[in-house]
């Protein structure tokens, strides 16, 4: 498991590798194993596979974060990065709809009751919230 630098102290940084190799407990299972030398911390723009999965995750959370709307004030269009990144977002869309006819980017996919699933579906898409985290349908694009 390669991260990209993490951004706290090195203890801080120490304890969250513990808690990936901790997860052995679980992958275990599944008969996948996690080395302590195989969780490392790397420098992204160093690697092409990292790289594109930052601008994968980026192009998705320019999404969910409606970017896609601004508009440069004083010429008031968006601007050609804006727009690549929502091409981008749209393709990575179209792709995993043909996997997922109904996918919504909000929504965890689900393993249809089958644990397993989590190991063979060819896309997994978790939406991670924290256990005291409050929804407030006000803030929806919905709701505007």
């Amino acid at each position: 498991m390669y991260f990209d630098k993490l951004p706290d102290t090195k203890k801080k940084n120490k304890e969250f590798k513990g808690y990936i190799y901790a997860l052995n407990d679980f992958f275990c299972i599944n008969n996948v194993h996690i080395y302590n030398e195989d969780i490392a911390e790397v420098d992204s723009k160093n690697h092409v596979i990292l790289q594109c999965m930052d601008i994968i995750l980026g192009a998705m959370n320019f999404k969910l974060n409606n970017m896609d709307k601004e508009k440069d004030p004083n010429s008031n269009r968006r601007g050609k990065r804006t727009i690549a990144k929502e091409k981008l977002y749209k393709n990575i869309l179209k792709n995993i709809k043909s996997i997922y006819p109904n996918f919504n980017i909000g929504v965890s996919t689900s393993s249809h009751g089958d644990f397993a699933n989590n190991w063979k579906d060819p896309y997994r898409h978790w939406c991670f919230k924290s256990k005291n985290s409050i929804f407030n349908s006000s803030l929806t694009k919905k709701s505007k």
